[in-house]
């Protein structure tokens, strides 16, 4: 098995800094799958971009302008959302906020420079 632990406790992980204002660390992974959460300041975005992974976030904290495919929804608290393969999609923090990502197969260039590549 390559990834990290099967356990991962809240003080594991090593934050980054992808982007102004946000920072990110990846919780646990499997070749197959991965988890992240990312931390945004108050109008901290998440630059419009595209992956061939599918994803699949959880606003933990906060509030976000999502945009998928061009179209724009504001998540609070609770909400949720889900990125096909290819699209382009963004995020902007409304308040500051955190999101819980998840990838599928992981995203090999977030571990990187990381001790999870080990």
């Amino acid at each position: 098995m390559t990834g990290s632990d099967l356990f991962v406790s809240s003080q594991d992980g090593e934050w980054t800094n992808p982007e102004p204002g946000v920072k990110r660390r990846i919780l646990a992974y499997l070749d197959e799958m991965m988890m992240v959460e990312v931390a945004f300041d108050k109008g901290a975005t998440g630059a419009q971009h595209s992956h061939p992974h599918v994803q699949a976030s959880y606003v933990a904290e906060g509030c976000f302008e999502v945009t998928i495919d061009g179209v724009t929804k504001t998540l609070g608290q609770g909400g949720s959302f889900i990125v096909p393969p290819n699209l382009l999609h963004s995020v902007k923090a409304l308040e500051k906020g955190r999101l819980i990502d998840a990838f599928t197969p992981h995203r090999a260039e977030f571990l990187v420079g990381t001790a999870a590549e080990c």
